[in-house]
């Protein structure tokens, strides 16, 4: 038996066994990622579909993915590789590549206008040693690094990180205890101390996806901005939030769209604390 140290679950795993995320398990009595170099999806994407705003824009970056997450998000678009019971298929057929390997990938397609690596479509963090050894080899390449995340993991993984991640895009999902508990099965304490951590090291952008019902109040939203409002990245620019429109799917079909004017409203409510804000899917 092991206990994983990555996030706020701190599984206790037994050997050969998988942790909530489905990406980690447990060998000799020491935990590992299972998800190592097993690759679900690649592709070439604009740097905007991260989202990441302010953070070479017009340019393109080689998105990559695996398996398994730590959430539960019902309304999650990429949930046939982030949640554990379907992940669990393509753990059996996923590709293995090494550090080495997609880093040559991410090198010869410079020339396709790609400026580096995206670790995005699952969560990143449950897997971070190879996003850290890839990291390594990108940025002696020259390669920009880029993660798309959740912000659910425990401090010491974001320092064994951060001296090899340019930019992040981290989902502040909402701005209550209760729907990141309730709802997507989080810890939102851990995000907003994992926020707060990496804006000392790198760019970062924050996107908040409108659910109706749940995370779609003007006072929640003049909540969240003030707090991201305080926050300063490196070079000494507020940090930008992206609001973007839900669609009902996964679990939640039972919603509704987001009404676009509803997100139009709420941008202009984060404007009254923030200089950065962008909206999405609309």
């Amino acid at each position: 038996m092991a206990r994983c140290h990555v996030c706020f679950r701190h599984c206790e795993i037994k050997d050969g066994a998988l942790g909530f995320c489905g990406g980690r398990t447990a060998k000799n009595g020491r935990t590992e990622a299972c998800n190592y170099g097993r690759i679900t999806a690649l592709a070439l994407d604009p740097i905007e579909k991260k989202p990441l705003a302010r953070f070479f824009p017009g340019s393109k970056i080689l998105s990559v993915g695996s398996f398994g997450c730590n959430l539960r998000c019902p309304f999650c678009q990429n949930h046939d590789i982030s949640w554990s019971e379907e992940a669990g298929e393509y753990a059996k057929t996923a590709e293995t590549i090494t550090p080495r390997e997609l880093t040559e990938i991410a090198v010869r397609t410079k020339s396709r206008g790609n400026i580096g690596l995206a670790f995005t479509y699952n969560e990143p963090l449950i897997g971070y040693e190879f996003v850290r050894d890839t990291a390594v080899l990108a940025k002696k390449e020259g390669l920009q690094t880029v993660m798309v995340t959740n912000g659910t993991a425990e401090k010491p993984v974001l320092d064994e990180l951060a001296p090899y991640i340019d930019a992040m895009n981290i989902d502040l999902k909402g701005f209550t205890d209760r729907y990141y508990t309730k709802v997507l099965g989080g810890d939102r304490g851990q995000v907003l101390s994992f926020i707060e951590e990496a804006v000392n090291h790198c760019h970062v952008e924050l996107t908040t996806l409108i659910v109706p019902g749940e995370n779609d109040g003007e006072e929640e939203m003049r909540e969240l901005s003030a707090w991201v409002s305080r926050l300063k990245e490196p070079d000494g620019e507020g940090v930008p939030l992206h609001i973007s429109r839900f669609f009902p799917r996964f679990h939640m079909t039972d919603r509704p769209a987001t009404e676009i004017k509803k997100i139009y409203r709420l941008a202009d409510v984060a404007r009254e604390n923030l200089d950065f804000v962008y909206t999405g899917n609309c």
